[in-house]
């Protein structure tokens, strides 16, 4: 995605860049105040989910930024069909800087693996960007600070299907209080986008008799993607047919 609109981009400075280039006998000569300018122009600039962590990423509208290692945004690709939605940030998480990177981000890329999907072909998030005291469940008064700055991160990558990993998650963007057995193998819709509900990898660890069942709602989430993709393709078409 956007690989073609770079290329033109870049297309379109190197022919002003020739238009710039004189011929002095055998020598090249260019402006050098002009070459500047080009030069700048073809650095690359900050996407609006970058800048948009540059917004936010000092944030401290609630205590836990007083606790904080790092502010921990997510991770993952800007264009990702498929997003993935935690609760908060773990101890290695607050490390590092990064969504599941400790022993439970360790089980997510081997389920991603599993149906078929690669860590970095997703975006990954949580909904709190700092990490409670002792990993305890984010208080409703974290959730109200950092839920906008969620809600915007999914407005900027536009994903096809969203996936709570866990009952916190999914409750905090279902507005519901149901239990997670019951959350999980149908579709739920959020501002519009498929969702579908699985376990948190951390609940997977302790057990692991669950794992299967994940898959299986990963692969469901697939097949979710796979018929919003088909049907938003045929929607092209019929405008196509009638532009």
């Amino acid at each position: 995605m956007g690989r073609t609109a770079g290329r033109t981009a870049l297309h379109a400075l190197l022919a002003r860049l020739a238009t710039e280039l004189e011929l002095n006998g055998n020598d090249l000569v260019i402006d050098r105040e002009k070459a500047e300018l080009l030069m700048e122009e073809l650095k690359p600039k900050p996407s609006p989910l970058q800048l948009f962590y540059e917004q936010i990423k000092d944030c401290r509208k609630c205590p836990l930024a007083e606790s904080r290692t790092n502010f921990v945004f997510g991770t993952g690709d800007e264009n990702a069909d498929i997003m993935f939605i935690g609760e908060a940030p773990g101890a290695e998480e607050d490390r590092l800087g990064e969504p599941f990177v400790g022993r439970a981000g360790q089980l997510l890329n081997r389920m991603l693996n599993e149906v078929g999907l690669r860590r970095e072909e997703v975006y990954i998030a949580n909904v709190l960007k700092c990490r409670p005291p002792g990993n305890r469940d984010p208080r409703p008064e974290e959730v109200a600070q950092c839920l906008p700055y969620l809600l915007k991160q999914i407005e900027l990558i536009q994903p096809k299907v969203l996936v709570c990993l866990g009952r916190i998650a999914a409750q905090t963007l279902l507005k519901t209080l149901s239990p997670l057995s019951r959350l999980r193998g149908q579709i739920h819709h959020f501002q519009g986008i498929p969702m579908v509900v699985t376990y948190h990898p951390a609940a997977l660890l302790r057990n692991m008799g669950n794992y299967e069942r994940s898959i299986s709602d990963l692969r469901f989430a697939l097949r979710v993607y796979h018929e919003a993709a088909e049907r938003e393709a045929g929607g092209e078409e019929t405008g196509a047919e009638g532009a």
